[in-house]
């Protein structure tokens, strides 16, 4: 009996081990960070992209938002590959084929209007019937990421400003 309740402890520790290792991503091992904002990958997990260059280099980055920074700066770069977090499974899936959805009752990751990736439409539209929101092309997230960019990088600057100030740094 002894030997049996050891066996299974060690087998629920080796699924479990197993486990943790399975809902890693390896992208999010390889680019714990956004490459433009720093913020932690995993954590946004449901908003994460990576971009596969034609020249063989990936960008990493928390967001749609910090994704349209780095295509806008690396405009002469072609992107051979744009991946994106499901907002459910958080699993990456291609951005130009994901049901996107624009607004809603959900705050958005470096964004006021929030942008979000579904790897399907009913998942979109399960989303948009929960929490608002419409349902959109990649084509219309990325035009609305550059038109939303002004703001949002002001206020980005306002609240690290500010949290600069409460915490007595430079200012």
């Amino acid at each position: 009996m002894k030997a049996f309740r050891g066996f299974i402890i060690v087998s629920m520790l080796v699924a479990s081990i197993a486990g943790i290792a399975l809902a890693a991503s390896p992208d999010v091992d390889m680019y714990p960070t956004c490459n433009y904002c720093g913020m932690d990958r995993a954590k946004f997990g449901h908003s994460r992209m990576l971009i596969e260059y034609g020249d063989g280099s990936s960008v990493a980055t928390c967001s749609l938002h910090c994704a349209a920074v780095d295509l806008a700066v690396n405009i002469d770069r072609t992107p051979l590959h744009i991946y994106v977090g499901d907002y459910g499974s958080k699993s990456l899936i291609d951005a130009e084929t994901a049901s996107w959805v624009i607004g809603g009752s959900r705050q958005g990751v470096m964004s006021a209007n929030a942008k979000w990736a579904f790897e399907t439409k009913e998942g979109a539209e399960r989303f948009v019937k929960e929490n608002g929101g419409k349902l959109a092309t990649f084509e219309e997230s990325v035009s609305a990421a550059y038109l939303d960019m002004y703001k949002d990088t002001k206020a980005i600057r306002e609240r690290r400003k500010a949290k600069r100030g409460a915490s007595g740094g430079p200012r």
